[in-house]
């Protein structure tokens, strides 16, 4: 019970306190001395004045998650592109006409998924985290789970990449922000992924006919 006092007292102490209740915790160690030895008390009483061993002790998880939380804010807007940089680097509707890829162009029907074709060799996934992970919230595990890249490097596929956002809302919104977005020197042409059961029912469409 005697030790459990100044822990309680360091666990909701706020700055304002620390000069009212120094006071009373010097008169109970004052009183106690004899009865319990001088050590203990006299360890606790400068502790509580100085703010440091309780304050090593007890704040500091609290204030390890602030600094976390804090580091992930700002991590948000600098890990990933922002909205200016695509809009510099992004193609206009005129420009887009000059190129070859985007003469048929259509977004697809709206899904989860994308689809994203005309890389350049050198693309990486992580090129691509950093456009698109702009539309995932990291401190939502869902989110985090749901976002998901796949990059091909060989074969007719070559070039072109899948990509998993958290919902119909980010796809459209990074397809409207990312379509003709020049990433080394190539224009991305982004489109929504197609599902599976579209392609069977053209093929059935096609065999009837």
């Amino acid at each position: 019970d005697v030790f459990e006092q100044p822990q309680h007292v360091g666990h909701k102490k706020i700055e304002f306190h620390i000069s009212t209740e120094i006071p009373a915790v010097l008169q109970i160690n004052s009183e106690k001395e004899e009865k319990n030895g001088k050590r203990v008390y006299l360890y606790a009483a400068t502790e509580e004045i100085n703010n440091t061993g309780f304050g090593r002790i007890f704040p500091a998880p609290s204030s390890n998650d602030k600094m976390e939380t804090e580091e992930e804010d700002e991590e948000i807007p600098s890990e990933f592109i922002s909205r200016k940089d695509l809009e510099k680097n992004r193609l206009s509707r005129e420009e887009m006409e000059k190129y070859s890829v985007f003469k048929n162009y259509e977004p697809g029907d709206p899904n989860c998924r994308i689809y994203v074709k005309n890389l350049a060799k050198q693309v990486q996934e992580k090129d691509l985290k950093f456009i698109f992970g702009r539309y995932v919230d990291f401190q939502s595990e869902v989110e985090r789970n749901m976002f998901d890249i796949r990059l091909m490097k060989e074969g007719r596929m070559k070039g072109q990449a899948f990509i998993g956002l958290p919902n119909e809302k980010a796809a459209a919104k990074a397809l409207k922000e990312v379509n003709g977005y020049v990433l080394l020197e190539k224009p991305m042409v982004v489109q929504f992924a197609r599902s599976a059961r579209p392609k069977q029912d053209a093929n059935e469409g096609k065999r009837k006919k």
